[in-house]
């Protein structure tokens, strides 16, 4: 930020509507001062908790007024300490704007950044019964979900919650230091209509504070909420298939990889009759006894149940020992997305992820890296997983540049994580999980980049690693892995609605020509 900037009269503090304040030595200010990873602490200044978008201005103007780095926190899940960070003197913390109401002049539903993925999916469901295709955790804050285009079970049958986004509203600050709230739309003929595309994938903490969205699905019609949206399944199946690790040769498993992958690859149509099955291949390591999947299926075809089984015995199609089913049960669709099986979300552990998107059934070579690593006997960490999630379908029907996030011809996508509660075993988990990751994209410098097979990773699931070059050798940008060709027109933005570079961190979009 450039400090001869000077702050006009009718923006100085004290002239706007100022947000509670938690400062320094207050009894909340510890437990506001950090996100869900225990690995992240920070010790601002102060956090402010706006109930509005003119306090959010206000929050804004003071903290570039003293001059204090500015961070901006929704539902507290980023994965690496981008909020969270000794440099930050100041957070603007969202979790009071968690309004969801029609708004009739805009003809869509309104969400405030704050709310969490639970109360969208439930407000939405109760008054109107629709839904928007968001992820499985439950805690999750709207703010960063939708600014990162967050996917989940509904994805493959109804798109990303960005395909969903008719308008945002985000305070920015300009090259003058002035503090503004500005609408942006889907319009093409909005003339801010660019912030509107850099808010569908171009994740968190870039361009200024989201404290608003608009939802209304692009092929609506009529004037009434229950039209806006799509509507969830009134049911659904739901689903565990388990099997012993110690049943498993190098030949089975790489067969129920490869069978997985193969399967996506056959049955990622938007109108393929599995559209509206979502699976997760949960992966573990040897010591911990087994590895599962967990189904869901949408229960409202009649062949809803053949379709599930025939999913499950082609996962198992010669493959050593057969999986045992469990928990198969059919349930409300609103019931199953609180389905522990589906989402995990604990704010007392330390915890690292990475991601990474497949447009084919595994390799060779990455097989090879799976069973080399997981089939050995020395991590023994029950919190340790990689999760490999189904993809594709309607999502794929949208061009790779229409919105900010590239990922449109992928079938599955998949998260490598780690948790534990002791510092002192930071290096320990850290070290296995940067040197799996590796493995498996030996081929491609230790990171997938973007080729006829992997396809790069996802901003929500950030990852500084892939900025290092000992861990990232493919000549690959980390931002290329993020966004590839959206890149240049995403540093276009940040220089037109951030030029001073106010929001920033160590994976946040650069201004052109910076």
């Amino acid at each position: 930020m450039n400090p001869s900037h000077a702050i006009p009269a009718d923006q100085r503090p004290g002239t706007l509507p100022e947000a509670q304040v938690v400062p320094r030595g207050d009894r909340r200010h510890s437990g506001l001062s950090r996100g869900q990873n225990q690995r992240f602490v920070s010790d601002p200044d102060y956090v402010r908790l706006p109930r509005s978008t003119s306090e959010v201005v206000g929050a804004v103007t003071r903290a570039v007024a003293e001059r204090r780095r500015l961070t901006v926190r929704s539902g507290g899940h980023c994965y690496e300490n981008f909020v969270d960070n000794p440099e930050v003197r100041a957070i603007v913390d969202m979790t009071e704007m968690r309004t969801i109401a029609h708004d009739p002049t805009r003809g869509a539903v309104m969400v405030q950044a704050g709310a969490t993925l639970g109360e969208v999916y439930y407000a939405l469901f109760r008054r109107w019964g629709v839904t928007l295709p968001g992820g499985s955790c439950y805690t999750v804050g709207i703010g960063g979900h939708v600014s990162g285009a967050g996917y989940g079970q509904m994805g493959r049958l109804q798109g990303l919650i960005v395909d969903h986004l008719q308008a945002i509203e985000v305070v920015t600050v300009g090259r003058d230091g002035r503090a503004r709230p500005i609408v942006a739309s889907r319009d093409p003929a909005d003339p801010h209509h660019d912030l509107w595309w850099a808010h569908t994938g171009g994740g968190g903490g870039s361009f200024g504070v989201s404290t608003r969205y608009w939802f209304r699905s692009p092929d609506a019609v009529g004037n009434h909420p229950s039209q806006f949206l799509p509507a969830p399944p009134s049911d659904v199946w739901i689903c565990t298939v388990t099997w012993d690790w110690a049943d498993f040769d190098r030949e089975s498993y790489g067969r129920l990889l490869d069978n997985y992958g193969r399967w996506h690859e056959l049955n990622s149509d938007p109108a393929s009759p599995y559209a509206g099955l979502f699976a997760r291949l949960e992966l573990t390591t040897r010591p911990n006894g087994s590895f599962s999947m967990i189904v869901q299926m949408d229960a409202t075809r009649p062949d809803s149940r053949q379709l599930l089984e025939r999913f499950i015995a082609a996962v198992n199609d010669g493959v050593q020992a057969f999986g045992t089913v469990g928990q198969l049960r059919r349930l409300p669709w609103l019931h199953a997305t609180g389905w522990p099986g589906l989402w995990m979300s604990n704010p007392t552990d330390r915890y690292k992820y990475k991601s990474s998107y497949q447009r084919r059934a595994f390799s060779p070579g990455q097989v090879d890296g799976f069973w080399r690593v997981l089939s050995g006997t020395s991590y023994d960490n029950p919190g340790w997983v990689v999760s490999i999630a189904s993809y594709g379908g309607r999502i794929n029907t949208v061009s790779p540049t229409a919105t900010a996030t590239p990922h449109r011809d992928s079938v599955l996508k998949l998260l490598w994580g780690t948790a534990w509660t002791d510092a002192a075993d930071d290096q320990r988990h850290l070290g296995f999980l940067s040197e799996f990751y590796q493995a498996v994209h030996a081929h491609t410098g230790g990171v997938p980049v973007p080729n006829e097979v992997t396809d790069g990773c996802f901003i929500n699931y950030a990852d500084v690693d892939i900025s290092d070059p000992a861990q990232n050798t493919s000549g690959a940008a980390w931002h290329d892995l993020y966004w590839k060709q959206n890149y240049p027109r995403l540093q276009q933005v940040k220089a037109r609605y951030d030029p001073n570079n106010v929001f920033r961190h160590a994976q946040s979009v650069r201004p052109a020509g910076s």
